[in-house]
């Protein structure tokens, strides 16, 4: 099984908070892939101290990393055209999961509002967010 993880475990990790060290442990020790992608690094590097950057920059290192492909762009816009831009859909949550649907990978994730609808598997973990 492939696994994308988005800006939500970076930071948990980082935080060590909602359980996101365990859930780090059990995806790892599955035999599937663990990956990040770039909406979900810069999204989780965008804010901290400088501890908790050097922690999520650790934790991107050991995953596997996706760009976003020329595919997953034209997914991810199709999904904001057709849900309208001004909606709850960020465009980092769209490219999350049109990088997640290119890989066909399982979003993870402690918000799953972010994803509902978008036609991808998720993971929730912790607490839904508010």
């Amino acid at each position: 099984m492939r696994y994308l993880l988005d800006t939500t475990v970076l930071i948990d990790h980082a935080l060590s908070r909602f359980g996101a060290d365990q859930l780090l442990l059990d995806l790892f020790g599955e035999t599937g892939d663990v990956y990040t992608c770039d909406a979900a690094v810069v999204e989780a590097l965008s804010s901290g101290s400088p501890e908790e950057l050097r922690v999520i920059e650790r934790l991107v290192q050991a995953l596997e990393y996706a760009s976003t492909s020329p595919d997953a762009a034209v997914w991810a816009a199709g999904f904001r055209r057709r849900q309208g831009r001004t909606g709850r859909r960020h465009l980092g949550d769209a490219i999350i999961a049109g990088v997640a649907w290119s890989l066909g990978a399982t979003i993870v994730t402690r918000n799953p509002r972010a994803f509902e609808g978008q036609g991808v598997p998720v993971l929730t973990y912790g607490q839904t967010a508010a």
